[in-house]
């Protein structure tokens, strides 16, 4: 079995936290502003995973800088334009409150080569080590969360198909990381097949979540969010399609590509109506740009597999 080099193993870890480090801060945020009162202990426990994941988050820029590919960095997907509004914005409404710092170390981030170094692999195992220890606690919480919901017995503001959601994603970045801690090579070309199975249906629910947190008045923008939904679905089948042979996986990879792109425009220019108080809803604006984050990420996968 081929194994993976030093230079690619830190950088691929690197990469990975640097995109799904935040999106886990995010999920401990968004479940933390939407339990009842009488959850606390929930609350409280949230607020202590989101502080965990910025610690994580805070540890991987430090051993980015100079490190990481320019094509991640330029990409979207670590931070955008709207990320540090959409911060301020958030923590202003909830009160909870959010490190603007490290969006402020992200956007001073450079790309390089250096990355045949011990102490920097050695460092990069042991930051691995800490996201596969705070994956499995908050995936065992968003399990407890989604159970609870389920069986009646609590109340959250998120759908729960939204916790389902992000419970997926936990999973699908504990897996890569372990793959990793393996060196096992992970090589996206090959493995086109299940990603765009598994971020067409990320995007199909986006565009569903957002239909359904949009005010009733706002029915252009419900009618544009409910047909991203539908043709996601269908690519998400198309996707399945091509991976039991039955359909070329480079007409999915092309249809999916456009539905991206498009995707991402409406949620660029959605993120940036909620934070110009343009849009009626019940969208917390990072929630706006974390989606759009997601769908830079896919775009650039998707440049991969084509």
């Amino acid at each position: 079995m081929n194994v993976l080099l030093q230079s690619e193993y830190v950088c691929q870890s690197l990469e990975i936290h640097l995109f799904f480090a935040r999106i886990m801060k995010e999920h401990a945020f968004f479940l933390e502003a939407g339990f009842a009162p009488k959850d606390s202990n929930f609350t409280q426990y949230a607020d202590e995973l989101r502080m965990a994941f910025d610690g994580l988050l805070e540890e991987t820029i430090a051993l980015s800088y100079g490190v990481v590919s320019n094509d991640v960095l330029q990409s979207g997907e670590v931070i955008t334009q709207y990320t540090m509004e959409a911060e301020k914005a958030s923590a202003f409404f909830t009160g909870i409150p959010i490190q603007i710092k490290l969006t402020q170390a992200e956007a001073g981030l450079m790309g390089g080569v250096d990355r045949n170094n011990q102490l920097l692999e050695k460092n990069v195992y042991m930051l691995n080590q800490k996201a596969i220890s705070l994956l499995v606690d908050i995936i065992r919480f968003k399990m407890n969360i989604l159970s609870n919901v389920l069986s009646c017995n609590m109340f959250t503001v998120n759908y729960p198909l939204l916790l389902d959601h992000i419970l997926r994603e936990a999973k699908f970045y504990l897996h890569l990381i372990q793959r990793l801690q393996r060196r096992e090579i992970i090589n996206l070309q090959k493995e086109a097949f299940a990603q765009e199975f598994f971020w067409n249906r990320i995007m199909a629910e986006h565009a569903k979540f957002i239909r359904g947190l949009l005010d009733p008045s706002e029915e252009e923008l419900f009618g544009i969010a409910n047909n991203f939904g539908k043709e996601f679905d269908k690519l998400t089948d198309e996707a399945k399609e091509a991976m039991d042979m039955t359909l070329p996986i480079i007409r999915v990879t092309e249809e999916s590509m456009k539905a991206t792109k498009e995707i991402r425009d409406f949620k660029s220019q959605g993120t940036e109506g909620i934070l110009g108080c343009k849009i009626k809803s019940i969208i917390i604006p990072l929630l706006g740009d974390h989606t759009l984050r997601e769908a830079n990420h896919y775009l650039r996968l998707l440049k991969i597999f084509s």
